[in-house]
C-alpha cells in the first residue's frame, strides 16, 4: 500500500463503566458490517484493558467518501446518550510503508 491515501479514525469513547462491556457487545453488528462494507480495510470498537468506561475506536479506510457512505447519519439518540465523551480524530494518511 505504499503511496496509497487513506483515512484512519482513531481514538476513545467514555461510557458508565457499567455499560461498557454491554456497549461494545452491542457494537459488534456495526464492525461486521463496516468489516464488509466497500472500502473497509478494517474496524474494531473494543473495551479497554485499563479503564472501566473507556472504548476504544479504530477503522482503517480507503477514502472519506467510503466512510461516509458507511457511516450515514451517525449514531442514533439512544446510543449517542450513552456516550458521556469522546476523543475520536480522522487522519488522512498519505503513506504506508511496511515494517
Amino acid at each position: 500500500m505504499v503511496g496509497t491515501h487513506m483515512l484512519i479514525v482513531a481514538g476513545y469513547l467514555i461510557t458508565e463503566p457499567t455499560d461498557r462491556d454491554a456497549f461494545v457487545a452491542e457494537g459488534a453488528k456495526a464492525v461486521s458490517m463496516a468489516r464488509s462494507a466497500q472500502g473497509c480495510l478494517d474496524f474494531s470498537i473494543t473495551a479497554d484493558t485499563v479503564d472501566p468506561a473507556r472504548i476504544n475506536i479504530f477503522e482503517r479506510w480507503e477514502s472519506e467518501d467510503e466512510l461516509l457512505a458507511f457511516r450515514g447519519s451517525g449514531p442514533d439518540s439512544d446510543t449517542a446518550a450513552r456516550i458521556l465523551g469522546a476523543d475520536v480524530k480522522r487522519y488522512v494518511i498519505a503513506a504506508v510503508e511496511e515494517p
